[in-house]
């Protein structure tokens, strides 16, 4: 309540302080905590589309936590999917930065949303002829997430993940360019661990979309830790 007498500009300045201490509040969470990024495209289609906002949980792999296989992460695919960030500079780049960190804008160019198939440890596999992918020699059932009429893989590799880095692929896969197109390229189109920016947990926009994203069961009988603990 204001103190008696207080003059429209006193209750100004307290307005704008407490629109300020919000706002700084808002974007520490954003750094540290929880970030919203608008899905740039349909690579993770049906389970993301362009246009959701999702929020990543920054906190998912602190403390010694490691991305797991069937995880949905968003990542910065610099140096690893893209050689530089275009990004522009000066105000107009400085308030589209604000906007990303709002989820008001679009991810910038070297952010992607995948799911992540193998992890540091793990011998990825495809025939490319429609079969099921396997890891560590167990073909996994991706039928719960993958697009609709979409095959594991078109294409054939026959990868091993680093330690650290990630194999990751997007659920729409005739749709994405994912760590299958960047296998001839520096980085043989792993992700390094470093770079995850977090673990996709909701869809908060639109209203009719809203979901959470929970760990996919379809890896539970691959073998191995990926280096770093159980995965199941």
């Amino acid at each position: 309540m204001d103190e008696p007498g207080a003059s429209p500009r006193s209750r100004s300045r307290e307005l704008l302080l407490l629109a300020g201490t919000c706002l700084l509040a808002l974007l520490l969470v954003n750094a540290f905590v929880a970030r919203p990024f608008a899905v740039p495209s349909g690579s993770m289609e049906n389970g993301l589309r362009p246009g959701d906002r999702l929020i990543a949980n920054q906190l998912a792999y602190s403390f010694g936590g490691h991305p797991q296989r069937g995880d949905v992460v968003v990542f910065d695919g610099t140096g690893s999917f893209r050689r530089g960030s275009a990004e522009p500079t000066g105000f107009g780049g400085a308030l589209r930065a604000l906007g990303r960190d709002l989820g008001l804008a679009p991810a910038g160019d070297s952010v992607y949303v995948k799911r992540v198939i193998g992890v540091g440890g793990d011998r990825v596999t495809s025939t490319g002829s429609g079969e099921r992918i396997t890891v560590n020699g167990v073909p996994i059932d991706e039928s719960s997430y993958l697009a609709p009429g979409d095959e594991p893989s078109n294409v054939a590799f026959d990868v091993r993940v680093p330690a650290g880095k990630l194999w990751v692929m997007g659920d729409h896969r005739s749709a994405s360019r994912d760590s299958r197109d960047h296998l001839g390229e520096p980085g043989g189109g792993f992700v390094p661990e470093g770079k995850v920016i977090g673990r996709a947990e909701w869809v908060v926009y639109p209203v009719g979309h809203w979901a959470g994203l929970d760990r996919s069961a379809a890896f539970a009988a691959a073998g191995g830790t990926g280096g770093h603990g159980d995965q199941r």
